[in-house]
């Protein structure tokens, strides 16, 4: 499961293509986030009236009598992209985050006033009122891309955020170090350096060809889960949502669970066409909603 409590902010040295918006503050959150659920009531049809069935009769007698002049022509054959040529091509530049850190841990309402007078008195470290809260060690998973042979990765900003330790392991299975170059909370988008060189990178698309039911595939770590695939459709563009900063998310129902955070999503031609970001969830685990920061933003 990947982590939301990190703090972090945006570093001056970021690479020359991203242009991180203004941050502004936002409460913690989960990397995938659960939405308010949306309610859509169905529409009935109307029921054809006496006079109508009759018509109806009328028109089909009519029809039988006739014999058909034009055969109806054969329906276009729907073709699937082939996503495991995508796969193959695209999965290697798409690697795992693994993060570590410290959280603060938060202290209930009723603990200061629960806490005997004699450990107050006498202020013992790491109880409630007694100066900083105490730190947990926190830890986590997520996703990302190499966009760069030098080394240059997109990824969630929650993911990194506030992590001491980021660590990138590739399909190869080799793992490195990375920095944090750029983090920007309000557009939840990050750059991170590797060390390396000649690295596999994805290829780069735009939403603005993209259109509502085209085919789109997700790679990345659901559950630590390493390059897993997975398929759907696009469901919706320019979906707003709440504390989304003003992003205009790709909606998808591709499966995507908590670790896909950061990864790509592909068009049908192996493009990258967005950063998988957010879910809607009442239980933190898929249920056919994902949304996905479109490409286009951090490349504005």
């Amino acid at each position: 499961m990947v982590p939301g409590g990190f703090k972090g902010g945006l570093s001056e040295r970021h690479h020359s293509w991203f242009r991180p918006q203004p941050s502004t503050h936002r409460n913690h959150e989960p990397p995938l986030l659960s939405l308010h659920p949306l309610v859509l009531a169905p529409v009935a049809a109307g029921a054809l009236g006496g006079a109508g069935v009759e018509a109806l009769h009328s028109r089909s007698a009519q029809a039988q009598s006739q014999p058909a002049s034009v055969a109806a022509a054969p329906a276009a054959a729907v073709t699937t992209p082939d996503f495991a040529a995508i796969t193959a091509a695209q999965g290697p530049a798409v690697v795992n985050i693994s993060v570590t850190g410290m959280r603060k841990a938060a202290a209930g309402p009723d603990d200061a006033q629960e806490m005997p007078d004699f450990f107050r008195r006498f202020g013992i470290p790491g109880l409630p009122g007694n100066g900083a809260p105490p730190e947990a060690p926190v830890s986590g998973t997520g996703s990302g891309f190499i966009v760069s042979a030098d080394g240059i990765i997109l990824t969630n900003a929650h993911v990194v955020d506030g992590a001491s330790e980021v660590t990138v392991k590739l399909t190869d299975r080799r793992e490195f170090r990375a920095r944090v170059l750029g983090s920007d909370r309000k557009t939840d988008v990050a750059v991170l350096k590797i060390d390396a060189k000649e690295l596999p990178v994805v290829k780069l698309g735009s939403t603005k060809d993209l259109r509502v039911g085209e085919w789109v595939l997700a790679i990345g770590a659901p559950f630590g889960l390493e390059n897993t695939v997975t398929a759907g459709v696009v469901s919706a563009k320019g979906r707003t949502l709440p504390d989304s900063g003003g992003v205009a998310f790709v909606q998808s129902d591709v499966a995507v669970n908590p670790g896909n955070s950061g990864g790509p999503l592909f068009n049908a031609r192996g493009e990258v066409v967005g950063i998988n970001s957010q879910i809607y969830s009442r239980s933190g685990g898929y249920r056919g909603l994902s949304f996905a920061i479109p490409i286009d933003w951090p490349r504005a």
